[in-house]
């Protein structure tokens, strides 16, 4: 068997965190077999689905890497095969035509919820061996609904939730095309994945409801059924389901904030599976390893500390040429002058330790893009006068000393000998009028980055 999996979202909005999931899983479940992963964009609801809902579906698969082999196909230009097959239906006997209006279908399901019964269709419209059935009215046009079994029932073995069974009574004669012809969402999923030959249908818990239907009409169609596994939803830090106040919940809220494609993968990764204790790998890695047996049955929770720390080690790895491109437009949005100042990729080498997320990266390389606005009260603290003497010193050994990293750090040493100063005391007011700030990376790191000139002209500045 050649498995061939499929990502189906319905383009009514972003491409959710949850979704993201589904697709990675069943991309990773084609790669490890070999297999075809295909991208079908479900955009029957014409009043919620969006051209820009699907450019966001689009944009997000895109940015995760997740690259589909076959489609995207679109099922609103699939609809003359979707006829055709309510049409072999109807002379199959498999569905029939039913002229009951909303107002009374709704009665009827009135009246079985006064009778305790679960609320159906009644099959007024219903073929039937020996049935007679009501006059057609005129002016009606029907809907197509799908005969659905009224005995046994329908069991599946979830690769994810183990057995499931529903009784077929649960089960109404499902409407699978409108008066207009339009059909609707099951149906449309059931002709899709047989169309497509979908071995292994891995989506949301929430579809666990409609997976009964769309065996019963696979079953009526004489199509191979897939094997089914329905993913627990993704809860936020308080248990509850993973929603806004939460955080991001758009994949592409990401990007913006900072985070790296391989940090959201390897996160999502181990959002309902596991190898052993493995925290860290690549994409090569997780689809080598990938496979259904390891699914959890249990809702996983979203931690946004554990995102930022897969996110800072692979920001630690990644090619500074890299980094540079990613943070260059918020430093550029934040005012960022970069005449005369030090390499970009260079700076974010030294940064980048103890940053997050690439906005954070941004913010601390910062220092050495912006004109330095010390506060005054500091400065005042840390330029006494038995440091100013110092300072002129330095300023004045500036202007010979080689400029690399330990000449700066031996000039340092022998200025603080000279004037009986431990280095803080010069370091400080240093870092002051060189940055505005006192936390910089070492001082000696800071001067050869910024240059004989900068520094120069800041320290003489501040004398």
């Amino acid at each position: 068997m050649t498995v061939r999996t499929r990502f189906a979202p319905s383009p009514t909005g972003y491409l959710h965190v949850g979704g993201a999931r589904t697709a990675l899983y069943s991309w990773a479940y084609a790669r490890h077999f070999g297999g075809t992963f295909i991208l079908r964009i479900e955009d029957t609801d014409l009043e919620r689905s969006t051209p820009e809902a699907v450019q966001a579906i689009l944009d997000g698969m895109k940015w995760l890497g997740l690259e589909h082999d076959e489609g995207p196909f679109y099922q609103m230009q699939r609809m003359d095969r979707y006829r055709e097959v309510v049409a072999g239906m109807l002379d199959a006997g498999t569905a029939y035509l039913c002229y009951s209006s909303p107002d009374e279908v709704e009665a009827m399901r009135e009246r079985m919820r006064a009778a305790g019964e679960k609320p159906r269709y009644d099959g007024t419209w219903r073929p039937e061996d020996g049935k007679v059935l009501p006059t057609v009215p005129e002016g009606v046009k029907p809907v197509v609904r799908f005969k659905n079994p009224l005995d046994g029932d329908v069991t599946w073995t979830d690769v994810v939730k183990g057995t499931i069974t529903i009784g077929n009574k649960e089960l109404d004669d499902l409407v699978i095309a409108r008066p207009d012809g339009t059909p609707t969402y099951n149906f449309c999923v059931a002709v899709d994945d047989w169309d497509m030959k979908i071995t292994h249908v891995l989506r949301g818990d929430d579809h666990v409801n409609n997976t009964p239907r769309q065996i019963n009409i696979l079953r009526a169609l004489g199509a191979e059924l897939p094997l089914y596994g329905h993913l627990p939803m993704i809860l936020g830090t308080d248990g509850a389901k993973l929603s806004k106040r939460h955080g991001a919940v758009s994949v592409m809220d990401y990007p913006e904030q900072g985070y790296l494609p391989e940090a959201m993968l390897n996160y999502l990764a181990r959002l309902g599976w596991s190898h052993g204790d493995d925290e860290v790998f690549s994409m090569a890695q997780f689809t080598e390893w990938f496979n259904l047996e390891h699914l959890t049955a249990s809702a996983a929770q979203f931690n946004p500390e554990k995102l930022n720390w897969l996110n800072n080690h692979y920001i630690k790895a990644a090619d500074n040429e890299r980094l540079a491109a990613l943070a260059l437009p918020k430093l550029e949005r934040d005012g960022a002058r970069f005449d005369g100042a030090p390499a970009l990729p260079t700076v974010l080498g030294l940064m980048k330790e103890r940053a997050n997320t690439i906005n954070e990266l941004a913010d601390a390389a910062m220092l050495f893009y912006r004109d330095p606005q010390p506060d005054a009260e500091q400065l005042a603290l840390h330029l006494t006068e038995a440091v100013r003497g110092a300072l002129a010193l330095f300023a004045e050994r500036c202007a010979t000393v080689a400029w690399d990293k330990a000449s700066l750090a031996a000039m340092i040493k022998e200025v603080l000998a000279g004037h009986s100063l431990k280095m803080p005391q010069l370091a400080m007011p240093l870092r002051l009028l060189l940055t505005g700030q006192l936390q910089t990376p070492a001082i000696d790191v800071v001067l050869e980055l910024f240059g004989r000139d900068v520094v120069l002209a800041r320290v003489q500045k501040g004398l």
